[in-house]
């Protein structure tokens, strides 16, 4: 459900009444027309003796303190650690509801908006993220996004790299490279490896190649037999009386005319077709101008 343009539900009661006695005059010049002042219902965030919070108008704040994503004893700066800074970009504390009076915490499931930058603290918990086979990243630096959609948009291209330095931001040494993983849902029960591309069609072309030389052995087999059935149907003996070649098994002559008819048009012509099914899979999905080209043009993974 959407929700009003104008919704000024968290408002207290007090402030409500007043701007309902307001001019019509004063109300237009309070509605935020233009960049003008609005008032809306904004939360008080309980912030740290040691933070530095800048307040915008209108729900938005960056605070530059420690690790910290919910109460004050919450996280690495909530324990006391060391190497925990931390800014925290937040639109929309309280997400669809604030409420004016309301003291509250960083909140990662219900504000609205946040980029989250710290040099410690366990990114996956704080945003609830699945596993996957990277596993979570606990108590390292950590960059989060969360918003209702986000964009990322390079003019020139867009590159996810990985394993691009031998120690973390703790000092630890990265002794393995852990890929990019893409989890749909939040959930990475069903989670496989991507395909590369080339290999993909390299192996397919492969299996088409196998496919058609079983064709050919089919189709080598049919001829064969055909000739047989051919040689069979018209199959004669020597009568034992002076050596006079007997006539033909009518009822073979018969049944090897109908066999070899339907390996003819079942079987030989079948076995075109198919070879031609077998060139347009290739020309659709394995070749680069195919309206089905597997592969994409544009992106790339190793």
């Amino acid at each position: 459900m959407k929700k009003k343009n104008v919704d000024l539900s968290g408002l207290s009661k007090d402030y409500l009444i007043k701007v309902k006695n307001l001019s019509k005059q004063s109300k237009v010049e309070g509605a935020g027309i233009a960049g003008d002042a609005l008032q809306e219902p904004v939360p008080s965030f309980i912030s740290c003796v040691n933070d530095n919070l800048i307040k915008g108008a209108n729900n938005t704040w960056i605070v530059l303190g420690r690790d910290r994503p919910a109460s004050r004893l919450s996280g690495y700066g909530g324990k006391g650690d060391t190497q925990t800074g931390t800014i925290d970009i937040v639109v929309g504390r309280m997400g669809h509801e604030p409420k004016d009076g309301v003291f509250v915490d960083p909140n990662f499931e219900t504000d609205a908006a946040r980029i989250y930058i710290s040099q410690k603290t366990d990114v996956d918990e704080n945003f609830k993220l699945a596993a996957g086979t990277i596993g979570s990243s606990v108590s390292l630096s950590a960059i989060g996004m969360k918003a209702d959609s986000i964009r990322v948009i390079g003019r020139q291209g867009i590159k996810l790299v990985t394993g691009v330095d031998q120690t973390n931001s703790q000092g630890g040494k990265i002794s393995s490279i852990q890929g990019i993983e893409l989890i749909a849902g939040n959930d990475s029960e069903d989670i496989q490896p991507v395909p590369k591309g080339d290999n993909l069609s390299e192996s397919l072309e492969q299996l088409c190649d196998n496919i058609e030389a079983i064709s050919g052995i089919i189709s080598t087999f049919l001829t064969s037999q055909m000739d047989f059935n051919a040689t069979a149907a018209i199959h004669y003996h020597y009568s034992p009386f002076y050596g006079i070649p007997t006539t033909p098994s009518s009822i073979l002559v018969e049944k090897g005319i109908e066999v070899s008819m339907k390996h003819l048009n079942d079987c030989m012509i079948g076995l075109q077709k198919f070879k031609l099914k077998i060139n347009l899979y290739r020309n659709n999905y394995l070749r680069i101008h195919g309206e089905k080209y597997i592969n994409s043009r544009f992106n790339k993974v190793n």
